[in-house]
């Protein structure tokens, strides 16, 4: 049982990007789909060495704080106080599972710090070139791509069966 994408999308990314000073429903599909494919939107917390609803490994969470969060203090630090203040010095990949908005914080610093440039139409296809040049760590294969907006799709479909059922 996962969450539901709705919820996820209104109550976790919107306000999150907001804090980060984003104003794209693009880059909130873009993280939305993520997460669904990542982890089923968390039907799948721990799996290929990903952690959290965005399956971020704990070596790309450390490269990401090493080689892009530590050049910009102020972002830093924000991006730090997402994160809980007694747990994190301890455990610092577990946030990744236990807190979503510094998930959802870290997975959109992936794609910035990957150079993704967000685009203007958020269809499936668009979307999943974005996720394989952030996500990936090697080179993706078609399938990959196909797989990442069936993924997506169904969960379009089923979202807009959601509401018309409501």
């Amino acid at each position: 049982m996962g969450i539901c994408s709705h919820e996820f999308l209104q109550y976790v990314i919107q306000p999150t990007l907001r804090q980060l000073g984003v104003q794209s429903s693009v880059a909130e599909q873009l993280l939305l789909a993520t997460a669904n494919f990542q982890s089923g939107l968390g039907q799948q917390l721990q799996q290929n060495q990903g952690i959290g609803i965005y399956g971020i490994s704990a070596e790309l969470h450390t490269e990401v704080w090493d080689h892009y969060l530590a050049l910009d203090c102020d972002l830093a630090s924000q991006i730090r106080g997402m994160a809980s203040q007694h747990e994190f010095p301890k455990a610092p990949h577990a946030e990744l599972l236990t807190n979503m908005s510094y998930a959802t914080a870290i997975a959109w610093m992936i794609y910035r710090y990957r150079g993704v440039k967000i685009p203007d139409a958020s269809d499936p296809a668009t979307l999943a070139k974005c996720w394989q040049k952030g996500f990936l760590n090697r080179p993706s294969s078609e399938q990959e791509a196909a797989r990442f907006i069936c993924c997506h799709v169904e969960l379009l479909a089923k979202d807009a069966a959601t509401r018309l059922a409501a």
